[in-house]
């Protein structure tokens, strides 16, 4: 009978020890957790206001942006200096460094996290995608996916150093948590290669079940690999260690994004942002079993871990913002305004060791302007809306993104302008595109838009309509503009 309480006690004691010693991505599970806390900072990289948006996880208020960037029309000039699509996003393992990747101009800034200021800028070749840097931070990799390389940089100069030849249009580099391995999935082939970290050599290879992969993520205790294929609406996961055996391949769901994990008292779990549902998907690791479904607003896109595992937070890009959601739970607990398209995001735990870590932020203005727009197909009921559409404010022009769902896989369509709300009258087309083998895309255009389908007198209005057919023959809308918000 004296035996219970002290067997109790010991099983208590462990599994304070296990929380304690959770470890979350990226780094091993070994590593102690990082309890929340007003030194941590959640930073989102911002596509179309170029900016980098700084949140407190503590009081889940924004603090302000770096702007790396200008809006349209400045960064049109060919002396435009600045940054433009700030798109991809790492950090370094001593958490004082952030490396942002803007993928049109070729380039990653690298900030100090204490001062939110630009200590270096290293420009690259075509289109770098993501930059993670080693386990150990003396080098940090970028997929350049515009060329078939992964670029080398020297941890602490910033300047590149060597390369690593894979096949064209890497996507994006994720490290075992132990440091031995490199993971680097395609955006443009169907093989995801796994390279030596100390010998820069490649030492295995992956089959994707498509050639689209835009993210993939190392579980901390270095058994897995999960990444994300957008075009198919799929999540595979493979050994970590060799020989890299495919594990298991998820249908997700349409524009399937980024993948990240958590690890909590109920045990480890992948948290999957699936654009074209609006939503979060969990997945346990052991079973793969999806487990909730979290809606989270428009066009969920990257997402990360508290230091803790407690929270995810997760880069709302058509909404222009961070939800964070309580991991226990499986809810979102707060939605913080940001700025315009929000792509990759990084929780950085003590990521400013003392002081109130304000210096050189700037108000959000502009870059949170954005006016938000449904389509759904013709007559359809229950509030379905398919396809959501943002207006990201540029001043006198916005840039429109759309991400639309609900179409025939591989079919040609036409963005266009309708003289009514039923998508009657004259077509004028502002952008062709293909469904990708999901039935999805994302569509993209620029203009006065927002003055044409929200303003003006009710003869001049026109309504976002999408049709079958290509810009030299337009066929009927399959999908109309049924909300303005």
């Amino acid at each position: 009978m004296k035996r219970i309480p002290f067997l109790a006690a010991l099983a208590g004691t462990l599994l304070a020890s296990a929380a304690a010693f959770a470890g979350q991505a990226p780094y091993a599970a070994a590593a102690k957790d990082i309890p929340v806390s007003h030194r941590d900072r959640v930073y989102a990289a911002e596509q179309y206001s170029n900016t980098v948006s700084v949140t407190d996880p503590a009081s889940n208020t924004l603090l302000g942006v770096i702007r790396l960037g200008d809006p349209q029309p400045g960064n049109l000039s060919p002396l435009y200096r600045g940054q433009t699509l700030v798109h991809g996003m790492g950090f370094s393992p001593d958490n004082r460094t952030l490396a942002v990747v803007s993928t049109g101009s070729n380039s990653v800034t690298f900030i100090d996290t204490a001062t939110n200021t630009v200590k270096h800028t290293t420009y690259l070749g075509r289109s770098p995608h993501e930059a993670f840097f080693t386990p150990d931070g003396r080098e940090v990799w970028v997929t350049v996916r515009g060329e078939d390389y992964v670029a080398v940089l020297d941890g602490k100069t910033f300047e590149e150093k060597t390369r690593i030849k894979v096949p064209a249009g890497p996507g994006m580099q994720i490290f075992s948590p132990d440091g031995k391995y490199g993971y680097v999935c395609s955006s443009f082939n169907p093989e995801t290669d796994v390279v030596d970290v100390a010998t820069h050599k490649i030492v295995g290879r992956v089959k994707q079940a498509s050639p689209f992969c835009p993210n993939i993520a190392a579980t901390p205790d270095g058994k897995q690999v999960w990444f994300t294929l957008k075009d198919v609406g799929k999540v595979q996961v493979f050994d970590a260690r060799p020989p890299f055996k495919v594990l298991k391949t998820i249908d997700s769901g349409p524009i399937t994004n980024h993948v990240n994990f958590a690890r909590n008292a109920k045990g480890s779990f992948a948290y999957v942002t699936i654009g074209g549902l609006n939503e979060v998907k969990v997945y346990r690791t052991d079973t793969f079993e999806e487990v909730a479904t979290i809606p989270v607003g428009d066009l969920p896109h990257g997402l990360w871990p508290s230091g803790d595992g407690t929270r995810v937070y997760v880069g709302l890009e058509n909404a222009a913002k961070l939800a964070a959601i309580d991991t226990l739970t499986n809810k979102v607990v707060a939605t913080i305004p940001i700025g315009q398209a929000p792509q990759a995001v990084a929780y950085v735990p003590d990521a400013v060791p003392q002081g109130p870590g304000t210096a050189n932020l700037q108000p959000l203005g502009l870059a949170g302007a954005v006016a938000h727009f449904r389509l759904s197909a013709p007559g359809a009921k229950d509030g379905a809306s398919p396809t959501s559409v943002a207006l990201f404010d540029q001043g006198l022009t916005q840039v429109l993104e759309a991400s639309v769902t609900g179409l025939e896989p591989g079919s040609p369509y036409v963005l266009a302008l309708a003289d009514k709300p039923d998508g009657s009258g004259e077509l004028e087309p502002l952008a062709a595109f293909k469904a990708n083998p999901a039935g999805s895309s994302i569509v993209n255009a620029v203009g006065p838009i927002r003055q044409v389908v929200q303003g003006g007198s009710a003869g001049s209005r026109r309504y976002l309509v999408i049709a079958s057919g290509s810009m030299e023959k337009i066929g009927a809308p399959v999908q109309v503009q049924t909300a303005v918000e």
